[in-house]
C-alpha cells in the first residue's frame, strides 16, 4: 500500500512507520493512533520536524501548539526556527486573561483558551498539532489565534485523518498533513 502525504511519500512512510493502532481507546469503537513511537525516535522525530519548518519557512515569526501532543511539536518547529512557541491550553489552565472558544465534539463540548496578549496584531502564526480528525479543535485554534490578533500563515499536522472531511471544514485556509490516512 502506497502512503501519502504533503511533504512527500517517504516522509508520509516515516510517520506511518511509527504510528501504532490501539483498539477501542479511549472508548469502544475508536481506534487510537498513537505518535509516542514517533516522538520517541530522535531521528524520525527530527525529519518531521524539519519538513514542517521546511514547508513553511520564513513565513511565521511564533508557533501555536494544540494541547497536548501539539506541545511537544510546537516546540521542536520553534526551536528549530529560532522563534517562539505559544500554547493553546484546555479552559482553566491559564492564568491571565484569556480569550475562549468553545466547540461541539461527538459527545459534548470543549474549550479552548489563549492568553489574550499571546500575539503582536499582525504576528504571523505557524499552528501545529498531532492529527487533524473531524476539525473543531482546529477551526477554534484558527479563529482564537485571530480573535487574539494573530494572522495564521500555516497550520500543520503529523497525520490526517481524511475520511473525517476536515481539510474541506477547514477551506479555504491550507492544511499540511505529513501523513494522509485515506
Amino acid at each position: 500500500m502506497t502512503v501519502r502525504g504533503d511533504s512527500g511519500e517517504a516522509t508520509a512512510e516515516l510517520v506511518a512507520s511509527r504510528v501504532l493502532d490501539v483498539p477501542d481507546f479511549p472508548k469502544p469503537g475508536i481506534m487510537f493512533k498513537d505518535l509516542m513511537p514517533l516522538f520517541a525516535d530522535g531521528e524520525a522525530f527530527r525529519a518531521t520536524i524539519d519538513a514542517i519548518v521546511s514547508r513553511h519557512q520564513g513565513r511565521f515569526d511564533v508557533v501555536a501548539g494544540i494541547e497536548a501532543r501539539g506541545f511537544v511539536i510546537a516546540a521542536a518547529v520553534a526551536y528549530a526556527a529560532g522563534v517562539g512557541v505559544v500554547p493553546v491550553r484546555k479552559a482553566g489552565k491559564l492564568p491571565r486573561k484569556v480569550l475562549a472558544a468553545t466547540y461541539a465534539l461527538e459527545y459534548g463540548e470543549a474549550t479552548l483558551e489563549l492568553h489574550a496578549d499571546a500575539f503582536t496584531a499582525g504576528q504571523r502564526v505557524l499552528v501545529v498539532d498531532d492529527v487533524l480528525a473531524t476539525g473543531g479543535t482546529a477551526a477554534a485554534t484558527l479563529g482564537l489565534i485571530e480573535r487574539a490578533g494573530g494572522t495564521v500563515t500555516g497550520f500543520s499536522v503529523l497525520m490526517e485523518l481524511e475520511f473525517l472531511g476536515a481539510r474541506a471544514k477547514l477551506a479555504p485556509r491550507e492544511v499540511h498533513a505529513l501523513l494522509v490516512v485515506a
